[in-house]
This record gives structure tokens, sequence and C-alpha cells, in this order.
């Protein structure tokens, strides 16, 4: 019974900071177009600079380029999550900001990829059913990272490991939100955003108005979840269920 009052007490107090969160910050539903932008014209970019023997840095490039675009999202929310308030200047200094932090984990991530296809083809497991398994247990175990990365001053592995003690805590708080995050989203969009360093629902350049209408609500819900997820991990990151039983106003 403490469980779900918690879990009430929690979302109560998040919807309505998100609520002011995403009021003062309307404007970041607009980044999505931005990025679609960016990401068209880059790794256009870097597909027509990089060929030839260029292209074995091809890989390293659009690693840079994916890692500066989440730095500049996560920046974003870092200042509306922090400061309640996003500037064109934020915009400008996020894509820096975070980078080297998302690009060490991106490289944690290519290195356990690569021991896990060897672990994957020594138990004779097939390929799709053991990607499958893992490709759900890291959404699930590391799905707090991006909160993690631009709340949290850690290490790159510092960040994967306090992932993984933080879902191990706070499993039913998190998970539950997100899981009716995912159904919304899903609905909204026939996605299931299965990439936890999402920044943007796709723009598949629909432009009757009825794409456009689509689009824009698709990002006021997308962004609104991300703030959500912000101020979620915020509360749940800096107390214990039992500190919130006794000093309830811990929420006003």
């Amino acid at each position: 019974m403490d469980i779900i009052k918690d879990l009430a007490i929690i979302n109560s107090n998040v919807f309505k900071k998100s609520i002011k969160g995403f009021k003062n910050n309307w404007v970041i539903i607009f980044t999505g177009f931005a990025y679609t932008i960016l990401n068209l014209v880059l790794f256009s970019l870097v597909n027509f600079l990089f060929k030839g023997v260029l292209s074995i840095l091809a890989g390293f490039v659009a690693a840079i380029i994916t890692s500066s675009l989440i730095s500049n999202y996560l920046y974003l929310l870092y200042n509306i999550i922090k400061y309640d308030r996003i500037s064109l200047e934020n915009f400008k200094d996020g894509f820096k900001y975070f980078i080297w932090k998302v690009y060490g984990i991106f490289f944690i991530a290519w290195v356990v990829g690569f021991l896990l296809d060897i672990i994957g083809n020594a138990i004779r497991l097939p390929y799709h059913t053991f990607n499958l398994i893992v490709s759900i247990l890291v959404l699930i175990i590391f799905n707090p990272l991006p909160e993690i990365i631009y709340q949290k001053s850690y290490s790159p592995w510092e960040s994967v490991i306090s992932s993984f003690e933080f879902m191990k805590e706070n499993w039913f708080n998190w998970l539950l939100p997100n899981a009716l995050f995912t159904f919304l989203i899903y609905k909204f969009s026939g996605r299931i955003i299965t990439n936890m360093f999402v920044t943007h629902l796709s723009f598949n350049f629909d432009l009757s108005a009825r794409g456009i209408l689509i689009y824009l609500l698709g990002q006021v819900l997308f962004s609104f979840i991300m703030i959500y997820r912000g101020f979620l991990f915020e509360i749940l990151s800096s107390s214990t269920r039992r500190k919130r039983f006794y000093m309830r106003k811990f929420y006003d």
C-alpha cells in the first residue's frame, strides 16, 4: 500500500512541475525539426567527404555528430530541470556540453556489444533471439542514462553503473510511468521508441496541414515526457521511500 501511495505522491508532484516546466519552455518542441535538418545535412556531408580510404573515419565522425546532437538536447533539458529556462545561448552551447560523456557511453556500448557478439556465437543462440533479449535488458536497465548524464557529474563508466544501481532501487516508480509513456507514444505515432537516446520524433516531411499538425502534437507529447522524466529522476535519485514518507514537505 505504501508503494502505491508513494507512486501517487511522486507523480502528482512531478506532473505539476512538468506542466510548469513545459509551459515556460514550450519552444523545445521545435528542436526536433532542427535536429532532423541537422542530421540530413551533416550526414550527407560526411558521406560526401569521407570516401575511399577516408571512409574508415566516417564511423568515428558520425558518432561525434550523433553525440553532439544528443548533448545539445540533454543540455536543454538540464536547463529546464535546474533553472526552468532555455535560451538560444543554451542551444549553441549544448552541442559540446555533454559530448564526450555521451561519446564515452557509446564507446562502452560498442565494446560490450562486441563482447556480447562473441558470447552469442559461443552459446549458439539464434542471433535475432539473442539480440532481442539483450536489447530489452539494455532498454530496461539503462533507461535512465540520459537523465544521469545531465543531472549527475559522473564519468561515462560511473554513469553506466549508476543506472544499474538506480534501477535496482527505483524500478517500480521509474518503469511504470515510462511504460505508460511508451504506450502513449505508440498510440499517437505508431512507433515504439527503443533508443534511450532519442531526441525527437521523426519528421516524415509530410507537408500537408494534417501531417504538420500530427508532427507538432507528437513533439509536444514527446517534449512533455522528457521533461517529466527529468523531474521524476530528480526526485527519485535524491531521496528514498522512507525519506519521502517522513518528509512530505520535500514535495512542496
